[in-house]
Parts: structure tokens; sequence; C-alpha cells
């Protein structure tokens, strides 16, 4: 409200007070009994009267002090506030009224005029909060509330004027006014209380009511009162329950004086979700505000959700709007709870809408399939392609990489292969990670290429960005990069075992050759374990062999759990998507969607070890697993480069022809391949080395993963299959 401009009130409510009955709040000088005791002579005191006359200046006196008009000898005093300030420049906040009666008059009448004056001064109080609630900037509820006081007040009045009508007549004693306004008396000053908690906090929109609601609870024994209470309520609540119909039947705010428990935050537009990070705009776009009303308190998730829902539709351009009907109406609560059921029945309309339309015209699980099939490798054929017809680019360092080459190599390999069926394809693109750590905790700098930098995106359009947003697209994009990697770890040792089998024809027992090769075998065993393990596949290594060649390959390693497919459940990937696609058959509203989706996402990031509740185990355990990966590398570079340079085997990735290369080298003298393995010795030291920080490293990581079991279990399915690799001898 403090940035909402309001209409000012009009001067002549200030400069008229008799319109308003601001004119109580003028000072006086004395009261007008006071008068009398002057030299004027222009009264005499009420004492000089008889009783009799005594009662009918009173009664008289008493009637005009009921509507707040000061008698001959009742007279109105204002009180200063608590802070010292003028009341007429305060706002009504703190404005108190009392009532004096002339000393001279009858000690009996006196009392019975004192037991009066409690009305007279509620009456006061409460028309200076009507006349004062009713400016503009105390909004909707506070003038449903002095709106619905007025109407009190009239009534209240039109019982003065019967009184005053009977006393005209002659029928009303002191006794009979005291008597009739008994039953007035428990309303007016409940209403009082009321008014003096409001004013002293200045309360406005949900406050009102629960204060409203919490008196009418402490004044269960009166049912006069608690009916009043309750009725007023209803009649405030009105407009506040015309603002929360227009949001759970709409998706619309109209809240003009920000009383609605609401927000809205303008500056966060749907565009955002696929920038920003953190999604702020489906959890901030909308948010709830302190002071709901307590009989909101329970349904107020449910409202704000109902709203969203709706408003989701609409930025789709889906015109929709939930069916009212005067059964769903909004404009009464109660103790039999309608209001309620017909929030939840508005939210299951909402939910029902909003999930029907993502699954059916935007098809939410055509494109979670479709980013599986490329962010995770699901259908890994492209990438095959890609990494061939792209491996120049992919090896350049990062400076010197060109973006829009490769996202034409990835257009190229798409089309080329199985996906040019899907018709997301058009949706991935490719992108270089450039931000990385200053290289402080390295032990000595590395040359950063694309292949450790290369990434998949994929674009995701409005309203399917509230599931995908771009914190999901991150965590879809490190599952990628940790599988991509151990895809080209996997291709390069493919290499070093063609290598290898290039020469098993020659003599080499008892030579590094022999050595390296079983070097080579167990690291491929881990490799594959550990993709095995992380998205349960077949075992492929990309290469540019033919099918015999791999068919070979693949027998003469091994793999024992490649032929065991019961073995699926150690897996990462495939099982939790199985289960999340499952939970979203039956999810029933977005939000159930987003939070099995986020599961899932997560799930696979803690098991495959990108994300750990202990974070420095977490870290620890990933340490050691790139450790790993980096010595492969580095023993598929150099054995490629020692066996080549020694025995002039050429690099398979180098030529496309490698096969007749080496069915030519098995032409050569054996002797020959024997002499200069012999002589250089540098092969068995450097294979030794390998051997030796391989093997320490892989058995190193089986306790670390097998401690950490316990409160992890996926830990145990991952150390089996280490610690397999590393005890197959």
């Amino acid at each position: 409200m403090a940035t909402t401009s309001f209409p000012s009130t009009p001067r002549w409510n200030v400069d008229r007070p008799f319109l308003t009955g601001r004119f109580h709040q003028e000072t006086k000088g004395t009261s007008r009994f006071a008068d009398s005791f002057s030299n004027t002579g222009v009264e005499n005191a009420i004492g000089c009267y008889d009783v009799g006359v005594q009662e009918l200046i009173v009664i008289d006196d008493l009637l005009s002090a009921l509507v707040g008009i000061e008698g001959r000898y009742i007279s109105i005093k204002r009180r200063i506030n608590a802070h010292g300030n003028d009341v007429i420049n305060n706002n009504y906040n703190d404005f108190f009224v009392t009532f004096h009666v002339d000393p001279s008059m009858d000690l009996a009448l006196q009392e019975m005029a004192k037991r009066i004056f409690p009305l007279c001064e509620s009456f006061i109080l409460i028309d200076q909060f009507v006349e004062s609630r009713s400016q503009f900037k105390n909004g909707l509820v506070n003038h449903a509330f002095a709106a619905s006081l007025r109407a009190f007040l009239l009534d209240y009045e039109a019982m003065v004027a019967q009184l005053e009508h009977q006393f005209r007549l002659g029928r009303l004693s002191v006794q009979g006014l005291w008597f009739y306004c008994q039953p007035m008396m428990g309303s007016m000053l409940a209403l009082s209380t009321v008014i003096h908690k409001a004013s002293a906090n200045n309360f406005v929109g949900s406050a009102v009511l629960n204060l409203l609601q919490s008196q009418a609870k402490a004044m269960a024994g009166d049912n006069t009162v608690r009916s009043l209470l309750e009725k007023m309520t209803q009649c405030a609540s009105n407009a506040y329950l015309g603002i929360l119909e227009r949001w759970v039947y709409e998706g619309v705010i109209d809240d003009p004086y920000g009383e609605f428990f609401i927000a809205e935050n303008k500056s966060l537009q749907k565009e955002s979700l696929t920038q920003d990070y953190d999604a702020k705009y489906w959890r901030q776009r909308y948010s709830l505000k302190d002071g709901i009303p307590t009989f909101l308190a329970n349904i107020a998730g449910t409202i704000l959700t109902t709203g969203k829902y709706l408003n989701v539709m609409r930025e789709c351009g889906h015109s929709v709007q939930a069916p009212v009907t005067e059964n769903s109406k909004l404009m009464s609560f109660g103790t039999n709870h309608h209001y309620r059921e017909c929030i939840k029945a508005a939210y299951d309309f909402a939910s029902a809408e909003l999930l029907n339309l993502i699954k059916e015209k935007y098809d939410i699980m055509g494109k979670l399939r479709s980013i599986k099939h490329y962010l995770l490798l699901d259908q890994g054929d492209f990438l095959v392609h890609f990494m061939d017809i792209a491996r120049e680019e992919l090896t350049k360092k990062l400076d010197e990489i060109n973006v829009e080459k490769l996202q034409s190599l990835l257009d190229l390999a798409l089309r080329s292969t199985a996906a040019a069926a899907d018709p997301c394809h058009e949706d991935l693109t490719c992108c270089v990670i450039r931000a990385f750590s200053d290289g402080n905790d390295l032990e000595e700098p590395v040359s950063i290429t694309g292949l450790e930098t290369f990434s998949l995106s994929y674009k995701v359009q409005w309203p399917l960005s509230i599931v995908i947003s771009r914190k999901a697209l991150t965590k879809y994009q490190l599952l990628f990069r940790l599988l991509f990697h151990c895809k080209h770890v996997e291709r390069q040792l493919g290499g070093a075992w063609q290598v290898h089998q290039g020469i098993r024809g020659f003599n080499t027992n008892g030579t590094a050759i022999s050595r390296s090769s079983l070097l080579c075998r167990s690291m491929l065993k881990f490799i594959s374990s550990f993709l095995h393990y992380l998205t349960f596949e077949a075992v492929l290594c990309f290469c540019n062999n033919s099918s015999i060649e791999i068919e070979y390959w693949v027998k003469d390693l091994d793999f024992k759990f490649y032929f065991y497919p019961e073995k699926k459940d150690i897996t990462v990937i495939e099982p939790n998507w199985h289960v999340m696609h499952s939970r979203l058959q039956t999810a029933k509203s977005i939000d159930e969607v987003i939070q099995h989706h986020d599961f899932f996402l997560d799930k696979c990031l803690r098991e495959c070890l990108l994300l750990s509740p202990e974070l420095d185990q977490g870290v620890f355990q990933m340490q050691k697993v790139e450790k790993l990966k980096s010595l492969c590398l580095q023993y598929a570079a150099a054995t490629q480069w020692l066996i080549s340079s020694s025995i002039d085997i050429p690099k398979l990735e180098d030529s496309y022809d490698g096969s007749q290369k080496l069915k030519q080298l098995k032409l050569r003298s054996p002797s020959l391949v024997q002499k200069v393995m012999i002589r250089d010795g540098t092969v068995t030291d450097s294979i030794l080395k390998f051997e030796r920080e391989f093997n320490a490293e892989l058995q190193s990581l089986g306790p670390i993963l097998s401690s950490g079991s316990q409160a992890e279990p996926y830990l145990t399915h991952l150390a089996q299959l280490i610690l397999g690799v590393g005890n197959d001898k």
C-alpha cells in the first residue's frame, strides 16, 4: 500500500466538521455547565431546581448525549492521546472522549447518568471510526466494516429517536431510559473494544477480519453480541472474499489497496525460466504474504496454487475460467465450511485443466523422452557419428573452438542418424562451458580442450519451462558431461585396445606389450562397468572398427554383467527414469510433475556421485573416479604413441584405413618386434607405472564407496562393480 496512490479526502470534510461529527473534537475552553457559575447569569446551576425538574433536564441532556451532542448540564471533553498529539491531526487513532455532569446535580441522578455515559462515549468513538475508516487509503475491508457500522448506528439512532418520542409524551423516566439502553449497551461496548484495538494498531485488510473473528469467539457467552460481531465479520469480509473469488476462478488479483494475502512480483517474467538457475518465477511470481485470515490459513497454499495454474493457462493464450454457480459463490463463510468446498473444487478444476494442457497440447512426456535420448544418451548413435566428424574441432583449445561449426556438425549428425525421426531434434543445441576455476587448486596447469568443455543444451518453450527450467536443464547437463566424458575415455581406451589387437600375432610374451594388454583390459572393464552402472546400456566402444572386430573385442573382454540383464537394478538412470515415468502418469497437478521430475534428477545426480548429502565425501568419491579416468586417458595416449613409435603402428584415430595397415604389419618379422621392444625400456617403465597407479587408485576407491554404503545403499552396487574389476585378473 505504501507505493499506491489513493484519492484524497475532500477538503470540506475538514472545513465543515458538523457534516462528519468532527465538531466533537474542537477545543473548548470550558464546559457549558461551567459557564453557569459565571456572573453572566445566563443559566442557573441544576442544583437550584427540584429533583423532579432535574430529572426532566437530565433526560433531555442524556438523549442529546446518546447521539454525541452536549447538553446544558452534561459536557463532552476530548482527551489527548498518549503521544501528546492533537487527535485532529492524528487520524483518530487514539480518540477518547469523556462525559461530565454538573456537580450540583442530585447524586442519584448523577449515578444514573454515569451508567449511561459509556453508551454515549461508544457512540462517538464508533461514529468517528466510521468517518475515518471511510477514507480511500484504509482499504476495502475497512470500507465494508465502516459501512456495516454505519448501518448499525442507524438502528441505534432509531432507538434514541423512539426514546425521545416517549419522553415528549411524558412516558420516560431516568430508570426507564436506563432500562431501554441496556440491550444496546453490550453491543456498543463490544464494538468500541474492537475499534480501540483496530485504531491503536492501524489494522487493515485481513488484520481487521482476524480481530473481529477473535472477538466474536471471545464473546461466545453472549449470543447477542457474538451474533453481532459475526455479522460484522461477514459484512467486512464480503469485499475480501470478492478478491478471493476472482483469484480462484479467474486467476486475477483485483486488489487496489494491497490487502490480499497473495503478492504479485511483476518484475519476474516467464521468459526468466530459461535463464534463471534458481527458477524464481514459479516460486516468487506469486507468493503468500503475512497476515493471512485465520479462516483461510489452512487452505492458503491451495488458494495460491489455484490462481497460479489459471495464470499459466492465461499466459498460454488458453482462455479458461472455473465454472461459477450460485452454490460456488464465495460471498459467505461460516461453520459449514462451504467456502472450503468451493475452493477445493476450483483447485481440482484448474489443476486438471493445466495438467491436461501440458500433457496433451504441449506433450511434456515427449519432451522428456527427447531430452533423455540426447542428454542422457538413451539413443547414442548420433553421438558416435558426431564424435567422429567433430573430432578435430573438439580437440582444439578452448579459445580456438568454433561453436557455430560444432552446431552445424551436430545438426549433420542428427540428420544422418535415427535422431532425424524425432520431431524435437531441432531443439537440441551445443555449447561450450567456459566457466572454470582459476586453477589455483591444481597441481600443474592443464590444457583445456573441447572434450572437457563440450555440452548439449535443449530449447524449452513456455509452459514446459515450468517443469524443465534452467535449473533442471543444468542438472541434465551435469549428467551429460559425466556420460560424455566416460564415452570419450572408453573411446580412447578402445583405440589403445585395437593397437594391442593388431599385434596379437607377434610373440610379445614377457614384454611390456603383454603387460600393457592386461592393463588395457582392466581399464576398459572399469570404464565400461562404470558406464553400465550409470545407464545400463550394452557395452559399446566408439571406434572405427568393423562389426567383426567389435564382436571379437567384446568376447575377449568377457564382461560377465553384460550377459546378465537381471542386474539392471544396480544401475542409475534407467530404473529411476521408469519410476519417474510411472509417477508422472498418475500425477494430479503440475506441482507433482515438477516434484517427481526434480526428484528424478536429484536422485540421478546423487547416485552418479555428482551430488552428495555429505559434500566432502561426495567430492572425494568423484575425485577418485576422475583420477581413474585421467589415468585411463594418459595411458591410452601414451600406449598408442609408445607402441606405434616402437614398431611403426599408425594411430587409429589418424587414419580410417588402420585395419589394412595392421594387416601389413603382421607381415613383418616377429623377431624385429621382439628386438625393438626389448631395446626400448621406457615403454616397460611407463606401463608398470600406469599399472601401479591405476591398481592403487582402483583398490582405494572400493573401501571409500563401501564406507558410505550404509547411508547410501547404491554405493554398495557401485563398489561391487569396481571391486569386481579390480579382483578379476
